[in-house]
């Protein structure tokens, strides 16, 4: 769609009492078509956060670009068409959080603030506008991987998916000589340790190691003290700090809100009035007016924020938080369920897969009993073959020696006359005996095969006998009764349904809840202690795994220590180096910037 300038838009239509705002989060866009023209800053807002479900308004504001081209933040008490905003249509914000929480993890409540601010956070460092140190950033790299993809599965996870993804500041690539594939495998390392962990978990455990960045949550602007030095100021959720323009790591100086008494400024000379009535002002001046107005409206809501916090929370606040355990105690019993649902199906088919290799088994014992049962019947028929044959043959020679016998008998009766007719006589007469013994020997032996014939064929009837009765039992086996009817059946005509479903947002959400709404609680007592007790438990475990990640973080970082590219290391990279050598961290730095007097530290800056 073209832009069109509103002014003459407007004076074209005449009649039109509306206009298109276009508003952009973090992972959304969203159009309104028909914002009234009286329609005031915090209409606006308030629109916006009803359409995204969002509760907790007072971190957030609308962003835009003004005519000038700097960043403004739209006020609430104007109407929108009235500030500096670009005269076209549609009209373009970002919806952004303006300030930040102390401790994410006891300040943030929706799931929606958590999400939006993890989603900042992660592009302002990738952005490279919160320095990361390089084994800090594969860490944050693995939380911001399982809030997108769920638990790592190796069965399913294809090499080279994370080298594509935007997950590294583009100083940390370019700072070692490092694949992508290199820094994947070391991004996955970690990856695999979150398993289990749902996409708020991550996200939060995100947030809980990024607030401890030095930059994370400051805001930067440029401005001189009295002798014209360049610095930078910083503005925090825990007050003013100011840096050397050369580090924005390590603040020289810091003034926290509880100090603060009054804040002011006159055209580029901005003032803080400190609580100590017997300390000077801290005056600076900044290069344009506009930057002092951005200051002191950072200033006044993250002041407000601050005591906030420190006073007992609002009935709206506590609706909230109650609404967010109540909340909390569901989603883990919904995971739990869904563990269990998951436990349950991993059991079903592991034990599919034993009764297959079961089944598998009993089919290969069946094939094998009917071979054996094929060759006992084939031995059997064999073996009978031969014990009749053999029987055949013995009664054959039974037959010839008894002729043979009858033969001698007639020789012997005959009565030879001459000398020669009876010594042939007795010649044939031994030759017959001859054939007649081996007759007879042939005979015995034939009869003694035949008998071991027979038990050769009484022993194969009785192994086919058994080779049957072997295939009637595997096959009266319940196991295919089983196998198809209790497991096979019902695993292919059910399946597992997870009953959780993610809440929707609305975008009718609003604030006023009454007492009788809160009274009816979802859970009892019973489940307040053991979320109770489950917290206290989540908190030491905590503590464990903070160890366990320090000493995994000091690891990763002597590894590649070796693969570091010296003349691509940035200034950031050695002050934080400084720092870690001296033992400092971001909260050890801003205890020794404030640990003077408040007038000590006015002086102090001054000098610089």
């Amino acid at each position: 769609m073209p832009f069109v300038n509103m002014k003459k838009a407007a004076q074209a239509s005449g009649s039109s009492k509306s206009f298109a705002v276009k508003v952009t989060t973090m992972d959304a866009e969203l159009d309104f078509t028909t914002v009234e023209h009286k329609a005031t800053g915090k209409d606006l807002f308030e629109l916006v956060c009803r359409t995204i479900g969002l509760r907790e308004t007072w971190y957030f504001g609308l962003q835009y670009v003004d005519t000038k081209g700097y960043i403004a933040w739209l006020k609430f008490d104007k109407k929108v068409l009235d500030q500096d905003i670009p005269k076209e249509y549609p009209v373009q914000f970002l919806f952004l959080a303006k300030f930040y929480a102390e401790d994410a993890s006891e300040e943030l409540i929706q799931e929606i603030t958590q999400h939006l601010f993890f989603l900042q956070v992660k592009q302002s460092i990738l952005n490279m506008d919160i320095y990361c140190p390089p084994e800090a950033s594969v860490l944050l790299a693995s939380y911001a991987v399982q809030a997108k993809y769920g638990d790592y599965d190796p069965s399913s996870y294809k090499p080279g998916i994370l080298a594509s993804e935007d997950l590294l500041p583009q100083r940390v690539i370019d700072q070692y000589h490092m694949t992508a594939e290199m820094w994947e495998e070391r991004i996955k390392e970690w990856y695999a340790d979150h398993r289990g962990m749902s996409r708020d978990e991550a996200e939060m455990e995100y947030l809980k190691i990024a607030q401890d960045l030095e930059m994370y949550g400051v805001n930067y602007f440029q401005i001189k003290n009295k002798r014209n030095t360049d610095l930078w100021l910083g503005v925090d959720a825990s007050g003013l700090n100011v840096y050397e323009r050369d580090n924005k790591l390590t603040p020289k100086i810091t003034f926290p809100w509880s100090e603060v008494k009054n804040i002011s400024f006159k055209d580029k000379k901005f003032t803080i009035k400190p609580l100590d009535k017997k300390t000077s002002d801290f005056v600076f001046t900044a290069p344009k007016l506009r930057i002092n107005k951005l200051v002191l409206e950072l200033c006044v809501g993250n002041h407000e924020l601050f005591m906030r916090r420190r006073r007992p929370d609002s009935m709206e606040i506590q609706q909230m938080k109650t609404h967010a355990r109540e909340e909390k105690v569901r989603r883990q019993q919904d995971r739990a369920r869904l563990a269990k649902e998951k436990q349950l199906k991993e059991e079903a088919i592991r034990e599919k897969e034993d009764m297959e290799r079961k089944y598998l088994l009993l089919q290969d014992d069946v094939r094998k009993a009917q071979e054996e049962l094929k060759r006992s019947q084939e031995t059997t028929e064999l073996l009978a073959e031969k014990a009749d044959l053999a029987e055949a043959e013995a009664n054959l020679l039974n037959q010839k020696t008894c002729e043979t016998e009858a033969e001698i008998q007639r020789f012997k009766m005959s009565a030879v006359k001459t000398e020669e007719e009876r010594m042939l006589m007795e010649y044939r007469a031994r030759e017959a005996e001859m054939i007649a013994t081996k007759l007879l020997e042939d005979s015995e032996r034939r009869a003694k095969e035949a008998e071991q014939l027979k038990v050769d064929l009484l022993q194969s009837r009785m192994a086919e006998k058994m080779a049957k009765e072997r295939l009637m039992e595997i096959t009266r086996s319940n196991v295919y009764q089983q196998y198809w009817t209790d497991f096979c059946l019902p695993l292919y005509n059910t399946q597992v349904q997870p009953s959780y479903q993610l809440p929707e947002l609305t975008s009718d959400i609003t604030t006023d809840l009454t007492e009788a709404e809160l009274g009816g609680d979802l859970f009892g007592v019973g489940d307040m202690d053991q979320l109770s007790l489950e917290i206290e438990k989540e908190r030491v475990e905590y503590m464990e795994k903070s160890k366990h990640l320090q000493d995994q973080l000091r690891e990763l970082k002597t590894e590649i220590e070796v693969l570091k590219v010296e003349e691509n290391e940035t200034d950031y990279d050695r002050l934080h180096e400084d720092g870690i050598q001296r033992g400092d961290s971001k909260y050890s730095t801003l205890r020794q910037a404030k640990a003077n007097t408040t007038s000590s530290r006015v002086a102090f800056f001054e000098q610089l």
